[in-house]
């Protein structure tokens, strides 16, 4: 029989994790190991980058109208402030839902930066991807499109370059017109990706009366879906209290029929009449939220009917992200 050789320890690490450089995979990890990096500090590195963030947009302005533009809204801007200020060069930067071929920032000629934010992202933190994004676009040659890649771990978020305080007010468009400020000098391909982003967008109007919520027109009917702040757990407990009650709807044949989850949130939709319009929910969606705030302070246990409602609610959710 062959005889075993005798079992070797690895070497204790001689670095600290926050020191232990990025090499190659199949590189001994400079740890000192005595590993490869892939299967050493480097599993950890890769880790960090594909956790998901549950709520990337978290301590942002306007965090549930980011939830909305990410994934609700086809056509909508809005101005961004940055904690520093802008660059030279630079006279503003703006957050659109969706940019020309889908790219995921463009530096214009002017110098001003569009970021785009309804595109695929390469780790499970959006709010990271983004931010690196926005960095290679305030310093990209003027008229060119930035395309994305997977940020470092450790590089900046969103909350690191935006301002903490200040407005954070979405202007919904009827259609992508802001992408070229000069129509005659587009290109064929941004002109024929501007016929088919019109094509497919929805009418969509945000109301005024109520934070993050949206009405939009379908062929069969039309439809609110607001986006809320509030813990998923103890919204859908008021939601439930209210629908038992027949006070969930927002007037005659409207009815709430679901919620998405998306980002963290939770996004209750009604389902409304299709001659219902925009400015025929703002009162009562106002009215709402007045009856949700009292149904939200309610601490009572929920009845057998109310456990019901909560029950169909829950079955008819349906996760985004």
């Amino acid at each position: 029989m062959a005889k075993k050789r005798p079992q070797t320890k690895a070497k204790r690490p001689q670095l600290d994790d926050a020191e232990v450089p990025v090499v190659g995979a199949r590189e001994p990890c400079p740890c000192g190991s005595g590993r490869r990096y892939k299967a050493c500090h480097g599993r950890s590195a890769a880790q960090a980058t594909t956790a998901l963030v549950q709520r990337p947009f978290e301590g942002l302005p306007g965090e549930c109208d980011w939830v909305a533009l990410r994934e609700l809204v086809p056509a909508a801007t809005v101005g961004l402030t940055l904690r520093d200020g802008l660059p030279e060069g630079v006279p503003s930067v703006t957050l659109a839902t969706v940019l020309p071929m889908a790219w995921p920032a463009l530096r214009r000629d002017d110098g001003s930066v569009l970021l785009g934010l309804q595109n695929d992202t390469a780790s499970g933190d959006i709010s990271r991807d983004l931010a690196d994004t926005l960095a290679q676009a305030l310093t990209a040659p003027p008229g060119t499109p930035v395309q994305g890649r997977r940020a470092p771990a450790d590089g900046p978020r969103l909350q690191d370059l935006l301002a903490s305080e200040g407005a954070f007010e979405p202007e919904v468009h009827a259609g992508f017109e802001f992408w070229v400020p000069d129509p005659d000098n587009a290109t064929p391909e941004v002109t024929a990706s501007l016929e088919r982003a019109n094509a497919a967008a929805i009418p969509t109007v945000r109301l005024r009366s109520v934070d993050a919520a949206y009405w939009c027109e379908t062929p069969d009917k039309n439809h609110l879906r607001w986006v809320m702040p509030h813990e998923e757990e103890r919204l859908l407990d008021a939601l439930a209290r209210l629908h038992a009650a027949g006070r969930s709807s927002l007037g005659e044949g409207t009815r709430l029929v679901g919620s998405f989850r998306a980002h963290g949130l939770t996004v209750p939709v009604w389902d409304l009449p299709s001659e219902v319009t925009a400015q025929d929910i703002e009162k009562p969606a106002a009215e709402f939220a007045e009856r949700l705030a009292e149904a939200l302070a309610a601490d009572s246990p929920l009845t057998h009917d109310e456990r019901r409602a909560r029950g169909g609610l829950t079955n008819r959710q349906v996760t985004l992200s």
